[in-house]
C-alpha cells in the first residue's frame, strides 16, 4: 500500500474514532476496492446504524461482522494494521 494511501486511511480512522463517521465514509468510498478501506466502510456503516449495508462491506473485505466487538475496537484494529503493528501484512 502506498504511504500516502496509508496516511489518508489513517486520517479517516481518526475521524471515525472522533465520531465523524460521515467524513470517514467519504474517504472509504474514494478508495473502494482497497481491503482496509472496505473494512473501514463496513465499520462506519455500523456506526451509522446501517447493519445491512455494513454486512455487505464486511463481505467485500472478506471479514464477518462481530457484533460483540465495538466499532472503536475495530477502528483500532484497522489503525494498527495501517501503522504496521502486524509486521506489514495488510488485508
Amino acid at each position: 500500500m502506498e504511504p500516502s494511501l496509508k496516511r489518508t486511511l489513517l486520517g479517516a480512522v481518526h475521524q471515525a474514532l472522533g465520531g465523524d463517521w460521515q467524513a470517514a465514509h467519504l474517504v472509504a468510498q474514494d478508495h473502494e476496492g482497497e481491503p482496509l478501506a472496505n473494512w473501514l466502510h463496513a465499520v462506519v456503516h455500523r456506526m451509522e446504524g446501517d447493519v445491512g449495508n455494513a454486512s455487505y462491506w464486511y463481505r467485500r473485505c472478506g471479514r464477518t461482522l462481530r457484533q460483540q466487538v465495538s466499532t472503536e475496537v475495530e477502528l483500532k484494529e484497522i489503525e494498527a494494521l495501517l501503522q504496521g503493528a502486524d509486521g506489514g501484512q495488510l488485508g
